[in-house]
């Protein structure tokens, strides 16, 4: 096993380059999940945000009354006099956002079934007075359907009816995040492994290829008493070993800083999914070792390329964020597809066939970019080979 200690040796020699990308692994893991914490707490209740409006009311009937109660359940009164300067600086330094006023002899009428408008005067394009729009329409829609159906109805007897009908409600829950989804913060951790894990397997297989490739050491192992396909066997199990030990370790990481969703089906999958790019990941590194013939390049590549590829493909950007040309440039490189499976993953509540075919088969595009990668290093060994 001389081959396969020596590249062990390398590996080490290399450990302190290595260890820096675990680091950096970590804190990004550790900042994202003391950030994602708060972001993905859950919102179980949903309060309306009552705005300040004027009433203003030129009679006091059951029926203004009732329109004003009903108004009181999303907006704040504020009570300023009838003048118009006054009016106009309330509104102008947003001391309300709308201004209702009830002409006189609104109450008759309406019960007698004459169009008549409310007036109302509100600051452009304010969000908030949509909803007192709704909430004044609905009042007055639904008076007018009891109007409409009753024909002796009293006017204390219909704001009676539509207090009851208005209180009528559905509660509304909001949730940031499902509470049996855990895939969400797991979600962040195995993206940012994308950029780790890949420079890791670069960085330490590359060594491995350079020192072996060298041409004094090349032509001197193919005269030592050694079988070379001993040779070529051991070298391919200490690349895979090296390989299969860097992605445990990023799992391990993975897993210690979210103890609590270690075991959940989604941060099986996700680990299934970084076994996956790993593969691809060994292949990238083994074309990269063919191609690659001193340090220096090595590391323009680790800092150039991956970090590229890293940010184009979602692993410090959100997907979501990046425009869709980026994303089509993306998609031929095994990261875009590493990370939108880590996306879907994350979301997934149900896990069956039909939900996790499309994760499967983005595991199988790494695959395939795997043995794509595998299948031009051949080609280019062959050629250098022959030179």
């Amino acid at each position: 096993m001389q081959v396969f200690k020596l590249c062990m040796k390398i590996i080490k020699k290399n450990m302190s380059v290595l260890l820096i990308y675990v680091f950096v692994f970590v804190t990004f893991s550790i900042i994202v999940s003391l950030s994602s914490g708060s972001r993905n707490k859950e919102t179980d209740a949903f309060t309306v945000s009552k705005t300040s409006i004027a009433f203003l009311s030129g009679e006091n009937t059951p029926l203004v009354n009732g329109l004003k109660e009903e108004l009181g359940k999303i907006a704040d009164f504020r009570d300023l006099p009838d003048e118009t300067r006054v009016l106009q600086d309330a509104l102008y330094f947003r001391e309300v956002s709308c201004i209702v006023r009830i002409p006189e002899g609104f109450t008759e009428k309406f019960l007698k079934g004459e169009n008549v408008q409310l007036e109302k005067t509100s600051v452009p394009d304010s969000a908030s007075n949509v909803y007192i729009d709704l909430s004044i329409n609905k009042y007055l829609n639904t008076a007018k359907l009891y109007l409409k159906l009753f024909d002796n109805i009293s006017e204390e007897k219909l704001v009676e009816c539509l207090r009851s009908d208005l209180a009528n409600s559905s509660p509304v829950v909001l949730k940031t995040s499902n509470p049996e989804n855990t895939g969400a913060g797991m979600e962040y951790y195995f993206n940012y492994m994308a950029y780790t894990l890949l420079a890791i397997l670069l960085f330490g297989m590359t060594s491995i290829m350079l020192s072996f490739n060298q041409k004094e050491l090349k032509m001197r192992n193919e005269c030592s008493p050694l079988n070379p396909i001993s040779m070529k066997l051991q070298l391919i199990a200490a690349n895979l070993f090296f390989a299969v030990i860097a992605w445990a370790i990023s799992v391990i990481f993975s897993i210690i800083i979210d103890f609590r969703n270690a075991l959940s089906p989604n941060t099986f999958y996700l680990v299934l999914n970084s076994f996956a790019f790993t593969i691809c990941g060994i292949g990238i590194s083994f074309l990269a070792g063919s191609l690659i013939k001193n340090q220096d390049v090595m590391s323009s590549v680790n800092n150039v390329v991956i970090l590229g590829l890293s940010f184009i493909s979602g692993v410090f950007v959100p997907q979501h964020l990046l425009g869709d040309n980026v994303l089509k440039v993306a998609s031929f490189m095994p990261v875009y597809w590493y990370v939108k499976a880590n996306n879907t993953i994350a979301e997934l509540e149900r896990f069956g066939f039909s939900q996790l075919k499309p994760i499967f088969g983005m595991m199988l595009i790494q695959l395939a970019f795997a043995l794509a990668f595998f299948a031009v290093a051949l080609v280019v060994i062959k050629q250098k080979n022959h030179e």
